[in-house]
């Protein structure tokens, strides 16, 4: 898969980034996203405190779309493909992107 070595390369170039980040990004999102709505409006309502040591997936996923912007066209297409699938499992719609990447 293109993607990972290109996110590799990333987590070891880019100073907002340490190895290792965007599997965290995509773990804590994925993890989010199959949780029951009840739990999500929980949170919504009062907030969760284990964001505060495990990790934050809102964030995680601004993260996850910060290095989608900044990968190659081919490479982003595949974290991508992935991201998306995830984001529709939310609720989320998909964006508009074109057709070649961006």
């Amino acid at each position: 898969m293109r993607a990972l070595s290109e996110v590799a390369h990333l987590e070891r170039t880019r100073n907002y980034l340490r190895p290792g980040d965007v599997t965290v990004a995509v773990r804590l999102w994925r993890d989010h996203v199959r949780r029951p709505e009840r739990q999500h409006w929980h949170d919504y309502e009062l907030g969760n405190v284990h964001w505060y040591c495990c990790g934050n997936p809102l964030e995680a996923r601004a993260l996850l779309e910060t290095v989608m912007n900044v990968m190659s066209p081919r490479g982003a297409r595949e974290l991508r493909k992935i991201i998306n699938r995830l984001d529709a499992a939310y609720g989320v719609p998909p964006p508009p992107y074109d057709g070649e990447g961006g």
